[in-house]
């Protein structure tokens, strides 16, 4: 029978930074070590594994064996689980923060903020908070280059590497336009008739939507990076375009604005998740402010009918 040994956690690293530099000698000048050192690692772990995780004839590159990338994903795990329990503990020691930089998508309900923003003031009257309203995939792009400790993100985040995220509620997005706006004077809209038309989409500069568009249906559209300004240009009767339905339910009850009866584009839910990075997790104050905004998100109900964006 079998009983492999256990290798230690600075093996685990050194062969988790081969596979990503592509050598030992890359990995020696990452690891600011000798590439005879980084070699004696890996026998080591070879030998006490029992199994060759590197093919290293007939080539420059080491090449993964079969066994080595069996267990490569395995090694990534304890990675990251080891680097998730330091930075958990490193802030229990350092205790309450400071201040927390917060980044929210402007998707997100106002009300809702501000119910959260409010009871953070009471509960921690001593952290500073930085609030920055961004769109898409921008609040993402804040919290991975740690412009923001935490977001509340839409969509874009799901999926981005070194993010954690916690299901945080959605929105209902209704396409609208203004009533003296030619779509809004119909009462049947033909499948289509939006590409007639100028559509105001919501854009950003981040790296996650580049060359990316979302509910766009006409081959007419103005971009903006400003909700309020979509919303004033739509009151105009500029063009059409999607809008949170809390944001505009004000607009429809007064009529300067309509909600168009697309039979090819109804809408759909902006679902929204609290974010952090994997390896930087939210300290107290950050941490309440994401249970908050998931907890309220949690009271969410689906628009009966209505997909995703």
């Amino acid at each position: 029978m079998n009983n492999p040994g256990m290798p230690t956690f600075d093996q685990l690293r050194i062969f988790l930074t081969i596979v990503d530099s592509g050598s030992f000698a890359a990995a020696g000048r990452r690891l600011n070590r000798a590439v005879s050192v980084i070699s004696y690692g890996i026998a080591n772990l070879e030998a006490q594994l029992g199994l060759t995780l590197f093919d290293r004839e007939g080539t420059r590159k080491p090449q993964l064996t079969v066994a080595g990338r069996a267990l490569l994903a395995e090694a990534r795990s304890i990675a990251d689980g080891v680097d998730g329990l330091r930075a958990k503990v490193k802030g229990l020691l350092d205790g309450l923060e400071a201040e927390v930089d917060l980044a929210v998508d402007v998707m997100l309900p106002s009300e809702r903020l501000g119910r959260v923003l409010r009871a953070f003031a009471r509960e921690f009257p001593t952290v500073q908070l930085r609030l920055h309203a961004e769109a898409l995939g921008a609040i993402t792009a804040m919290v991975l280059d740690r412009a923001a400790v935490v977001g509340i993100s839409g969509p874009l985040s799901a999926g981005v590497e070194g993010i954690e995220s916690r299901t945080a509620g959605a929105v209902a997005m209704v396409p609208v336009a203004a009533p003296d706006h030619p779509l809004g004077r119909l009462e049947a809209i033909a499948p289509g008739a939006g590409r007639d038309h100028i559509q105001l989409v919501l854009t950003d500069r981040s790296r996650f939507t580049e060359g990316r568009d979302y509910s766009v249906r006409s081959p007419k559209t103005w971009r903006l990076a400003d909700l309020s300004a979509k919303h004033a240009l739509l009151r105009e009767g500029i063009g059409w375009g999607n809008m949170p339905l809390p944001m505009i339910e004000p607009d429809l009850v007064a009529g300067t604005l309509v909600r168009l009866a697309m039979p090819d584009h109804d809408g759909g839910m902006y679902r929204f998740s609290a974010i952090w990075r994997r390896d930087t997790p939210p300290g107290p104050a950050a941490s309440w402010l994401l249970d908050q905004f998931v907890a309220l998100g949690a009271l969410d109900r689906d628009v009966e009918g209505m997909g995703d964006i």
